[in-house]
């Protein structure tokens, strides 16, 4: 005899570099389901994107099913920790899949190693129009995101770029969704391919566009969530 048992939606979340879970506070998502966030953990000396990934998805219980919501940086590490805990679905939201898919001025300056010689008390140095850049428009977003870069800490961002612009993935994990803005001047969308384009949305859009994202993301969440577990 078969009993059916409610299951649980469980979303893991990954926030961007220089930013924490506040990033995802004007997402909306189903009722009942049930946030994770997996919060930055110390990088390791000279550790990659993909065993910091490693670590960093030790938080994730994948005995039940469960999806994954990456944002920017968190959208490279949620692509790899999906290609081996395979979710249910994941989304990237102003990121990229492939290494091939940053601007090509990152990855040369990947290779010339010129994160290196900037220091790392400057990371932290953002002004207004640097914060309009990340695609801040309203004082609510501008107010956040410098808080966000005031809390962060900058030896992880210098560590964190160092790892970005040495990522060498070229896997697109199964069941992906890619979410980008068409005004996003960190990541660039001429140099990617999303699955979904917002008009206007740059690359601070998780917050500035919320309701477009949350839109998007409920609608493959409830056409893929496995409502019953045997």
């Amino acid at each position: 005899m078969f009993i059916l048992v409610p299951m649980t939606m469980r979303i893991y979340l990954i926030s961007g570099l220089g930013a924490d879970r506040r990033a995802f506070g004007k997402l909306d998502f189903p009722a009942g389901a049930q946030l994770h966030y997996l919060d930055w953990i110390d990088p390791l000396p000279k550790e990659s994107l993909e065993h910091y990934a490693g670590r960093l998805s030790q938080g994730i219980d994948d005995s039940l099913p469960f999806y994954l919501v990456g944002l920017s940086f968190g959208g490279m590490l949620a692509t790899e920790i999906s290609k081996y805990l395979k979710p249910v679905h994941t989304f990237l939201i102003s990121s990229v899949p492939f290494y091939r898919e940053l601007p090509w001025y990152y990855r040369s300056a990947g290779r010339l190693g010129l994160e290196k010689i900037v220091p790392a008390s400057q990371m932290k140095n953002v002004n207004s129009f640097g914060l309009k850049f990340l695609g801040a428009k309203s004082k609510d977003e501008l107010n956040l995101l410098k808080q966000l870069v005031a809390d962060s800490d900058p030896v992880f961002i210098k560590w964190a770029l160092t790892c970005i612009l040495n990522w060498r993935n070229k896997e697109k994990p199964l069941n992906l969704t890619h979410i980008h803005g068409n005004a996003d001047h960190v990541l660039p969308m001429k140099y990617t391919r999303p699955d979904v384009v917002l008009q206007g949305g740059g690359h601070f859009m998780v917050y500035a566009n919320a309701k477009e994202i949350s839109q998007v993301i409920n609608n493959v969440l409830n056409a893929s969530y496995p409502d019953k577990l045997h």
